[in-house]
């Protein structure tokens, strides 16, 4: 499939991409070759092939929501480059 720059160009203005005349007709030639792989894939023969199991199917394993590793607020602010009291400092950025 090919695509007309008047195609192309109201993609870009969709994108709010600004494009010269040979960026549009180099998009043009990309786009093109990406919709001929996707017109490949509609050749492949897929009618013994099971559907994929989708978000809508899958049951997602659940856990009780408990507190694993916590309580180490002393460990976890050794590692900070400075510290006050149980806070961690960071530089004033605004004045």
């Amino acid at each position: 499939m090919s695509l007309e720059t008047r195609t192309v160009r109201r993609i870009a203005k969709l994108a709010r991409i600004g494009l010269s005349d040979q960026e549009c007709e180099a998009m043009r030639q990309e786009l093109s070759g990406i919709l001929g792989w996707v017109e490949q894939l509609n050749e492949v023969d897929i009618t013994d092939v099971p559907p994929m199991i989708g978000t809508g199917l899958a049951i997602p394993r659940l856990r009780e929501d408990v507190v694993t590793d916590g309580d180490k607020r002393d460990a976890v602010l050794a590692n900070a480059p400075d510290s006050v009291g149980p806070y961690f400092t960071v530089p004033k950025v605004v004045e």
